[in-house]
């Protein structure tokens, strides 16, 4: 590897879901109803500009550099990821990236 090539990335999903999005998927994938709901205007004033970015419009990152450089995602959406995370999908096994991972990011 060229170490002029190499770098850090954040890895995310490629499609980061909000809160509610989260919290309905996780519920269903769970088969349990998500019955409670905090009202937009009460995470506004509890937690304010951070409540409304990173929990009602989802975090503002994305995984470009991944996209760019041809990564492709086991599980690019939220309901594949936690059915086989827990254990609803025994089909795939669970993989593990080492520290060491490598990709060329160019």
């Amino acid at each position: 590897l060229d170490p002029a090539r190499m770098a850090i990335v954040i890895v995310v999903a490629p499609e980061p879901p909000t809160n509610e999005t989260f919290t309905r998927v996780f519920a269903d994938v769970l088969g349990r109803p998500a019955a409670i709901r905090v009202p937009a205007v009460a995470i506004k004033l509890m937690f304010g500009e951070m409540g409304q970015a990173l929990l009602l419009q989802g975090p503002p990152v994305m995984p470009r550099r991944l996209v760019e450089a041809g990564y492709s995602f086991r599980f690019p959406e939220l309901r594949g990821a936690l059915e086989h995370v827990l254990g609803r999908r025994p089909d795939l096994p669970l993989r593990r990236a080492g520290a060491n991972a490598e990709l060329d990011l160019g």
